[in-house]
């Protein structure tokens, strides 16, 4: 959950004061306070010269859990939002198309895992070009390590002609994110921002794709330790990237690096641990042969289909 202070901006009284007497009892987080006793929690305010504020902010921050909670849907109301609001989007490579039956899923976050130089810079861009350009929707690409270039992306476009890569380009906005509280701060935003343009009825070229490079750049600095802040953070950063996916139709796609899995006859895995591996619906192995360059895609998870198959793809050598 997010940390109490990205609250502050739109719930004022949950300030300085509110948040020094939450950290004195170990609260840092949403998820924190969940966890905390709220009787005990107020009885402790009781003794505070400014109990009315606080006791306020206690009741402020239940209705801002309350609102994020949804009623339950049936299978019918899943199945009916699945074929009226999620559709499939082409990744931009005919393999990887195939092995997916079609692309990514709106609705769904997909994520890309495999070591460094293994493609999957150049596979972001190259979806976020196919997305911008096949099925004239917007795209959003947050960069953790400056290796987004517009110029890469271009040159994925189909059409010779100037105008309509002009056009397809500036569907695609990208911006810079360096940690993980900057990466929350986004996402909430980007769901506020959402949620009015359908109160207004905005609707063209509306967001299709949301593009994290790397999520683990930024999620492993912030864990290890016997803290649970850091596992806090990345269940926040999990639960936020769902959110938006299912509430808004996105299709969303992140990227993770590899691990040594130990003992195992130097055999790698996903990073990020247990607890992130059940955050994204689908989990996708990107590897290269560097004798020959060559590249293939495997499916480690998914919720349609069976794990295990793989696709040859392309990509060029000098791309992550």
């Amino acid at each position: 959950m997010a940390p109490l202070k990205h609250l502050e901006k739109e719930n004022p009284i949950i300030d300085a004061s509110f948040r020094y007497f939450c950290a004195s009892h170990g609260i840092l987080t949403v998820e924190d306070f969940l966890l905390h006793d709220l009787e005990v929690l107020a009885a402790f305010s009781d003794r505070q010269t400014n109990s009315d504020r606080l006791k306020e902010a206690i009741t402020v921050m239940l209705s801002l859990v309350e609102r994020q909670c949804h009623s339950w849907l049936n299978g019918m109301e899943l199945l009916e939002d699945l074929q009226r609001n999620k559709h499939i989007l082409s990744t931009g490579d005919i393999g990887t198309d195939s092995l997916l039956k079609g692309g990514f899923r709106e609705g769904l976050v997909t994520e890309l895992v495999g070591p460094s130089s293994s493609g999957k810079t150049q596979f972001c861009m190259q979806a976020a070009a196919s997305v911008a350009e096949k099925h004239d929707g917007r795209v959003l690409y947050l960069d953790t390590g400056n290796s987004f270039s517009a110029r890469r992306i271009a040159q994925f476009g189909s059409s010779s002609d100037t105008s309509l890569g002009q056009k397809f380009m500036s569907r695609i906005s990208c911006h810079t994110v360096y940690d993980i509280y900057t990466l929350l701060e986004t996402l909430q935003g980007l769901d506020v921002t959402l949620r009015s343009q359908v109160q207004t009825n905005v609707s063209e070229h509306r967001l299709r794709l949301l593009v994290v490079d790397s999520i683990s750049s930024l999620i492993t600095p912030i864990l290890g330790g016997s803290g649970s802040q850091g596992r806090a953070l990345m269940v926040a950063v999990g639960y936020m990237l769902k959110k938006l996916a299912h509430e808004h139709s996105i299709a969303i796609l992140v990227t993770n690096h590899t691990v040594g899995a130990g003992g195992e006859g130097g055999k790698t895995k996903p990073a990020l641990g247990e607890t992130w591996k059940s955050i994204p619906h689908v989990r996708l192995m990107l590897s290269r042969d560097h004798k020959n360059s060559n590249c293939t895609i495997s499916i480690l998870k998914h919720t349609s289909m069976p794990s295990g198959q793989t696709m040859r793809i392309t990509t060029h050598k000098d791309n992550r």
